[in-house]
């Protein structure tokens, strides 16, 4: 059949319009992590002083990891040799397969400063619940340090640090979207306060490993000097995240997120840890891996029996000039020589 010129106009205009992608900018674009959060400290009946944090310090947006878990590789967790603090990273045995990595996020550039003996302030914090450790009381050990997050609030650190804070770790992210609102600033002001310090990520085991290594680089400054990064696991009634894994899926999903912090910061990853869940998770496990164990009522080779470690957190009602409130009171395991050893080691 013959067709009209208007006919054939309206028929190629319709097929020129079929042809359009429907996808525009927005529905090719990656999905969102989800919102939600995630708390490893009960909070205070106090309100707690937030710090504004810019959005020009945070970066792009990361492409979001596939929801599908990357392991470290296919096969059980290796059981490879005891920890010293002297070990090189290169001399521990690598997995077979590794994930695929992932575009590695922004960090600010490496402080070249150099690096010097830091003094160290002896041990004056006092305790409100105090235990009698008996001969392996952690007064006998030279470097004391402490944690923190938000609910310490505003910290004066030049008085922490000469009550025996000679060392501190931050709390920085939680899951894969949750930043402590003074992470940055204590992060920043404990440095000027000459103190040594290093950052603690509290794993969520409702996201992805990879996804969240990738919000703890995207925050965590990659500093000379700075201790080695520690992933914080535990079993957390106070967490959104009701999740129990196996001991297996535990151990591989640590794996994945410590080797792209490994890989990214050049430093072992620290494992902090608690009883119930060393139990249940990690006995006989991760053997070259630096251990900071939970320990308020006993010594650790009591409750960790045969387990090395390198930081010891003896309680949890400590107090000290410099903060208001409790801090969680910490030692490392060695003496002056050992500790100045170890963080040229470590760094």
């Amino acid at each position: 059949m013959r067709l009209s010129a208007a006919s054939v106009f309206f028929l190629a205009c319709l097929a020129l319009s079929g042809c359009t992608s429907s996808l525009g900018p927005d529905s090719l674009a990656a999905g969102v992590p989800s919102r939600e959060t995630t708390s490893s400290v009960t909070r205070p009946s106090a309100p707690v002083p937030e710090t504004a944090v810019p959005s020009a310090d945070v970066g792009e947006a990361l492409p979001v990891a596939p929801r599908q878990e990357e392991l470290a590789w296919a096969g059980p967790v290796p059981q490879p040799q005891a920890f010293t603090p002297q070990a090189s990273v290169a001399a521990a045995p690598s997995p077979s397969e590794r994930p695929v990595a992932a575009p590695a996020p922004m960090a600010p550039e490496i402080d070249p400063a150099p690096r010097t003996r830091s003094q160290i302030y002896g041990h004056r914090f006092r305790d409100v619940k105090p235990i009698n450790f008996g001969s392996s009381s952690p007064r006998k050990l030279a470097v004391h340090g402490v944690d923190v997050s938000r609910w310490q609030g505003a910290i004066d650190w030049q008085k922490l640090r000469t009550q025996g804070a000679n060392f501190v770790y931050i709390k920085a992210t939680d899951g894969g979207d949750h930043l402590d609102p003074m992470f940055r600033k204590n992060w920043r002001d404990a440095k000027q306060a000459g103190i040594k310090r290093g950052a603690y990520h509290f794993f969520y085991w409702c996201r992805t490993a990879g996804e969240q290594a990738d919000w703890f680089i995207r925050n965590v400054p990659r500093e000379a000097g700075a201790l080695p990064p520690v992933i914080d696991v535990e079993w957390n009634g106070e967490s959104s995240c009701k999740r129990r894994i196996s001991p297996e899926r535990v151990r591989e999903k640590m794996q994945v997120f410590m080797d792209k912090l490994e890989k990214h910061y050049g430093q072992r990853p620290i494992i902090y840890t608690a009883p119930d869940f060393y139990r249940d998770n990690l006995k006989g496990a991760f053997l070259n891996y630096p251990f900071w164990l939970r320990s308020v009522a006993a010594h650790p080779s009591k409750v960790y029996p045969g387990r090395r470690w390198v930081f010891w957190q003896y309680s949890g009602s400590g107090i000290s000039h410099g903060v208001d409130g409790r801090i969680d009171l910490n030692v490392f395991h060695g003496s002056e020589d050992d500790w100045h050893d170890w963080v040229s080691s470590a760094g």
